[in-house]
Order: structure tokens, then C-alpha cells, then sequence
């Protein structure tokens, strides 16, 4: 898998926000049949930092469901895969700089 392909985006939120503050962990969205090993080097090659640890998890698929002027709309959230990077002391990741 190419590495382009592992790293889809970054999740920014409260909690993680807070998390990448104390932590150093930061959260990002990634393709579901990407490893902790493969997760680790695209990380470290896209945004040039040392990753001391990698946490996966897979958030369930959702069914949603709406009443529109039109009527009853049924679907589904897709599943997604979550990894949690903890990079080593004294770096950080500029998530803003591509803004």
C-alpha cells in the first residue's frame, strides 16, 4: 500500500486537541487495512518526526436516519479506522501548515 494511500486526514477535535497538548498524541484518520507498522512510517516520512508509539481503532458503522419534506431517508455512516500517534518528546506536528 502506497503511503499516500494509509494517512486519509487528521482528526481535529476538542479531545484530541487537547491530547496532541498533553500527550503528545495526535489522531488521524486512516485507511482500514493499513498496520501500526505501515501507519508508523508514513508519519514519520510525511511529517519528517520520530513516533515513539501507534493506537488503532476501528469506529463501527452507523444507521441514520431523517424526515425530509420529501419523506423518510434511511442510510448508513461508513465504518472508519482511527490511529492515535505518539510522537517522542520535544516534537510536535504543524497539522495548520498546509492551510
Amino acid at each position: 500500500m502506497r503511503q499516500s494511500e494509509i494517512l486519509i486526514k487528521p482528526i481535529l477535535t476538542e479531545k484530541a486537541n487537547a491530547q496532541q497538548d498533553t500527550l503528545r498524541r495526535y489522531a488521524f484518520k486512516v485507511n482500514r487495512k493499513a498496520n501500526k507498522l505501515e501507519i508508523k512510517k508514513a508519519i514519520e516520512d510525511f511529517y519528517g518526526v520520530n513516533v515513539v508509539d501507534v493506537n488503532t481503532a476501528v469506529a463501527p458503522g452507523k444507521n441514520k436516519a431523517r424526515y425530509t419534506k420529501a419523506g423518510f431517508i434511511q442510510g448508513m455512516k461508513s465504518a472508519y479506522k482511527k490511529a492515535f500517534v505518539t510522537v517522542a518528546e520535544g516534537e510536535t506536528i504543524d497539522l495548520y501548515a498546509n492551510i
